[in-house]
């Protein structure tokens, strides 16, 4: 976490550290098309089979496709395995890297290029990619017509919780790795600030004095 007065942002270590992606090698980048074909085409080469239009949502596969694609498939040999573990991928990008405000109803199909050769998937600077996301997300919220945040939450809620301790959760496996895995599975309990509210916290954010950082109190 970068520090500076009364400023602090998630950095690639950040990143690194939370969600385990590598934050350097080849960048994630490529063409964008949008045809239905080309979509198609993809899916055939990489999945050997590719879904309807009904199961897409304009340049996006929907990921109930993905997930009943990802629970057939034979695990037989080294390509149902391979297309396996590419499903999964796919999945991770549509939900935890770079979700959108569709509600995790789809993953644009221009990340599938990246995966072809899959030797090659962990080359890339995934983590540096996710970060990117996340800042352009925060920028957009940050618009005063803005109703909502999208792009990578978990990352910007395991940053927030472990910065802010008295905020998060208890962990429930504290020496894991990746770090959001300490709080998989995690109930709320009775912690105290269960019942509060936004306000709440602002009003104790506002009343810290100088040296308290990270002693918030909720009364």
């Amino acid at each position: 976490m970068s520090k500076g007065i009364g400023e602090c942002a998630v950095t690639l270590e950040d990143v690194a550290l939370i969600l385990g992606l590598p934050t350097d090698g080849l960048p994630v980048t490529g063409m964008t098309l949008s045809s239905f074909e080309a979509l198609e085409a993809e899916c055939l080469h990489q999945f050997g089979v590719a879904p309807r239009k009904s199961e897409c949502r304009g340049s996006c596969i929907k990921l109930s496709w993905l997930r009943d694609l990802k629970e057939n498939l034979p695990l037989t040999d080294e390509v149902g395995i391979q297309r396996y573990v590419k499903c999964h991928i796919m999945l991770l990008i549509g939900t935890i890297l770079f979700g959108d405000k569709s509600g995790a109803a789809g993953v644009h199909w221009k990340f599938l290029p990246l995966l072809r050769e899959f030797g090659s998937i962990i080359q890339y600077s995934w983590g540096s990619a996710c970060l990117a996301h996340l800042y352009r997300a925060l920028c957009r919220a940050s618009r005063v017509d803005c109703k909502g945040i999208d792009g990578p939450l978990t990352l910007l809620l395991g940053w927030a919780w472990m910065r802010l301790p008295y905020l998060s959760p208890v962990p429930r496996e504290p020496r894991s790795f990746p770090l959001a895995n300490r709080w998989r599975n995690w109930e709320r309990g009775d912690r105290r600030y269960r019942y509060m509210k936004l306000a709440d916290f602002r009003k104790a954010f506002d009343e810290l004095q100088e040296g308290e950082e990270g002693q918030v109190c909720f009364n």
